[in-house]
């Protein structure tokens, strides 16, 4: 049965250029090139998934490496609620349900809209 331990690892194979781009990222942050791939790929899935941006994932990451490196368990409730706040505060929130609703308006054919 697969270990959900998060000390488990597998290996990939990746662009030279990628890795090589990793290794300079790296070096002034004292991560491994491994741990700056990671971190890149953190970045890129919390602003897929929240539309953050990239400041904000920067931001986001390093109060959640401060708490680990603090031993502190991180609550996944705590994390979802300090993203939603955020996203409300700075008006994305608001503007992503606007979207939603206008897009779900468009797929929703006319003679069953109600006004």
């Amino acid at each position: 049965m697969p270990s959900s331990s998060s000390t488990a690892f597998s290996s990939v194979k990746l662009p030279a250029g990628l890795v090589r781009q990793a290794r300079e990222a790296a070096q002034p942050q004292r991560r491994s090139v491994a741990g700056q791939i990671e971190y890149w790929a953190t970045l890129g899935r919390i602003a897929e998934e929240t539309g953050l941006t990239v400041q904000e994932a920067r931001e986001a990451i390093a109060r959640y490496d401060a708490a680990a490196r603090h031993n502190e368990a991180a609550d996944p409730v705590d994390a979802i609620e300090a993203r939603f706040l955020a996203a409300e505060s700075s008006g994305r929130l608001a503007d992503a349900v606007r979207q939603t609703v206008l897009q779900n308006r468009s797929k929703v054919p006319a003679t069953r809209r109600v006004a």
